[in-house]
């Protein structure tokens, strides 16, 4: 007979609350009591949060719909809205101290409101929430000067898509990613240009997010950021954009004009979804929305490096963060919710990879069965990653939120001519250090 999962927790929670009182006495101005670790026994109301489209709010009201069914002394209360406006509204209501007390987070934000004093450090909750099948290099993204603010619903890694089709179509074979380079990633690219007419390039241009900066700087042995402070080296984004204006010169990539026009129609209108590059860097649980767009069998294969072969370079981004409110009235009943989201199989089979490919290595395992063969390749590259993943990506600072906003006028003006790669790197950096001080 399968255990209710309030009933179990209930116990867990009263002997949690002697052991916590202390830890959750210093948040008691936030809103959060001595005895916050008991579940009520009075009906509870949550608040929760998130972004999305209509898909994901469909499964997430169906995931509420089976946690009620279980604890129906708890209530959930959904709201959500697009990616812009969710950050407004999530800005007025934590000013005005109604911060939702359950919450999607965003890991470009999670230090701005973790180090504010906006989320509960989680760790304050015991054992409440079960971590034993998720990998440390996982949990680590969502820890802030030693705090845990965020369980990560779901991983990503840096990926290049490619597009079988015109490999065939320009005569060219597919690429072995276990041992390729960065010019073995131009050579090819350039031999698709070659056969594509002007409409179809080699490689989708770069430079409009962050996600290519931090592997390729992660490959020269820095980094992004190092301890809550811009440490990139402007020599690093030099040479990136040299890297990706020689392609355009040389009609690897698109030019300039091409490629802006593409910026503002959308991921399904890219270069990758319209079947005009044949590789393009992307996170690997973009694959399904990208095949669906392209009617092509797109691949996913692992980022090129400088000598060909595994580097360390390779990480985990956590696709988004389960989070709650430092001045929630009900952290147990929260973490209880949080518990749900996490680790039930039932939560894992309504959401599968909507949110991307489950952080939870056990419900990743679950789901696998009940996967189109597009989403079970999101899978299997990141399983087959996990022996190269090298140390954890620093948390994104407070400040740096707006990261891609910084870069993408920069990269604009290299590709058109109007800054030399080095002049956008100093650029670009010092920016970035600007944002990051104003916080």
């Amino acid at each position: 007979m399968r255990v209710n999962r309030c009933t179990a927790k209930t116990t867990v929670f009263v002997a949690l609350a002697a052991t916590t009182a202390l830890l959750l006495s210093a948040c008691a101005s936030s809103g959060v009591g001595s005895d916050a670790a008991t579940l009520s026994d009075e009906p509870v109301t949550l608040s929760f949060t998130w972004w999305g489209n209509d898909l994901r709010t469909a499964a997430t009201n169906e995931v509420i719909a089976a946690f009620e069914a279980e604890c129906p002394n708890i209530t959930i209360e959904g709201q959500f809205s697009d990616w812009a406006g969710y950050w407004d509204k999530l800005a007025t209501a934590t000013a005005a101290n109604d911060t939702p007390d359950i919450m999607q987070m965003d890991e470009k934000y999670i230090a701005t409101y973790g180090e504010r004093g906006a989320l509960l450090d989680l760790d304050t909750t015991g054992d409440a929430i079960d971590l034993s099948e998720f990998p440390e290099s996982a949990l680590a993204t969502g820890e802030i000067d030693g705090g845990r603010y965020g369980i990560p619903t779901a991983l990503n890694s840096q990926a290049i898509m490619v597009n079988p089709d015109l490999f065939e179509q320009a005569g060219v074979p597919l690429p072995d990613d276990e041992n390729w380079t960065w010019d073995d990633f131009k050579q090819l690219g350039a031999q698709i240009s070659a056969g594509g007419g002007g409409d179809v390039f080699g490689v989708q241009t770069w430079g409009f997010e962050d996600g290519s900066l931090r592997t390729w700087a992660r490959q020269a042995g820095d980094s992004l950021y190092t301890d809550g402070e811009v440490s990139i080296k402007t020599e690093a984004v030099q040479d990136w954009y040299e890297y990706m204006l020689a392609m355009v010169d040389e009609g690897v990539m698109p030019p300039a004009s091409t490629v802006v026009e593409k910026l503002t129609a959308g991921q399904a209108e890219s270069m990758t979804a319209t079947n005009r590059a044949g590789m393009g860097t992307w996170w690997n649980s973009q694959l399904t929305a990208l095949a669906d767009s392209s009617g092509a069998p797109l691949q996913i294969m692992r980022v090129p490096t400088p000598d060909g072969g595994a580097d360390g370079s390779a990480y985990y981004k956590t696709s988004m963060f389960w989070s709650v409110s430092s001045r929630t009235e009900h952290p147990a009943e929260a973490a209880l919710f949080l518990d749900y989201l996490a680790n039930s199989e039932t939560a894992g089979d309504i959401m599968l990879t909507e949110r991307g490919v489950p952080a939870n290595e056990k419900i990743r395992e679950h789901i696998k069965a009940n996967l189109s063969p597009n989403d079970v390749a999101v899978v299997e590259f990141l399983d087959n990653l996990a022996d190269d993943i090298g140390e954890v990506e620093s948390v994104t600072p407070a400040g740096a939120s707006a990261m891609e906003g910084l870069l993408s006028p920069f990269t604009e003006q290299v590709l058109f001519g109007q800054a030399t790669p080095a002049q956008a790197a100093e650029g670009f950096v010092a920016a970035l250090k600007s944002a990051v001080a104003a916080g």
